[in-house]
């Protein structure tokens, strides 16, 4: 299943440009919609999707992924829905993971949930809360199922905790660009590069960056040194504002289409 993601980074390699990962959580605004998002963002260009697990409890997520979450959970959604919307995407031609806290994934069971990624033909997961210390029992069942293991490090992580982490990561390596919470910023942070850098003396994975990308300019400055760009907050935004009807998906296709170009002019 992670070879999906080998494959998509050997590819955009050889075309000189980053990935393009756009994130959603499952059943936002509703599941019927959500498969509609994701469908525009890869007939914009998006290579990759991350599907969201939502949490009540979330430390990495803005104001903007926190009230997509509520919506989501409002709804019902759960685990179900997450594997439905992962299948979804990975049927529309896309790599797929699903970020989630420990907590959703150990109370599904560590086992049963790395069978159903597996199942629904998933790549990876993403587990921003995750420690190494903590991750016996997921290094024994990704590795089992061959899911990826992406751990997020920030530009806190000394050179040490770097390489103790980066060396359990398997996909790709999630760069937070700042301290602090997702979301879409005026500028991105100058922070960003130079962790990429500290990364890459450490691992030779894929280095993906993920936090405050909005616009084709911001996609364009990140994939000059990264080679996956993370957008989440952006895609949310339209639809908070303008609906997942016709008009909310054609902007959506559009901020996709966008920021393809940018990670495509970049190097």
């Amino acid at each position: 299943m992670s070879q999906a993601l080998t494959t998509l980074f050997a590819t955009t390699k050889s075309q000189n440009r980053a990935a393009l990962i756009g994130y959603l959580p499952a059943g936002f605004p509703n599941q019927r919609s959500a498969k509609k998002i994701i469908k525009a963002m890869i007939k914009g260009g998006v290579d990759a999707i991350e599907i969201g697990f939502p949490y009540s409890d979330p430390i990495m997520d803005g104001p903007v992924i926190q009230a997509a979450a509520d919506q989501s959970l409002a709804n019902g959604t759960g685990a179900k829905e997450v594997f439905e919307l992962l299948a979804h995407s990975v049927q529309l031609g896309a790599p797929s993971l699903v970020m989630s806290y420990w907590s959703p994934i150990e109370r599904y069971g560590v086992a049963k949930f790395a069978a159903a990624i597996s199942s629904a033909g998933g790549s990876g997961v993403i587990t921003p809360d995750l420690t190494i210390e903590e991750s016996g029992t997921w290094l024994a069942e990704s590795t089992k199922k061959d899911i990826a293991r992406v751990y997020v490090v920030a530009p806190s992580s000394s050179q040490a905790r770097l390489a103790l982490v980066t060396a359990q990561c398997s996909g790709f390596i999630y760069a937070a660009s700042l301290m602090g919470v997702t979301g879409t910023r005026d500028a991105v942070s100058g922070n960003a590069s130079d962790l990429v850098a500290k990364i890459r003396t450490t691992s030779n994975l894929p280095v993906a960056v993920g936090l405050g990308v909005s616009n084709k300019e911001q996609a364009r400055e990140v994939a000059r040194y990264a080679d996956g760009v993370i957008v989440g907050s952006a895609f949310i935004k339209i639809i908070q504002k303008s609906g997942a009807g016709r008009k909310g998906l054609r902007q959506i296709k559009e901020l996709a289409k966008s920021l393809s170009e940018g990670v495509r002019d970049a190097k």
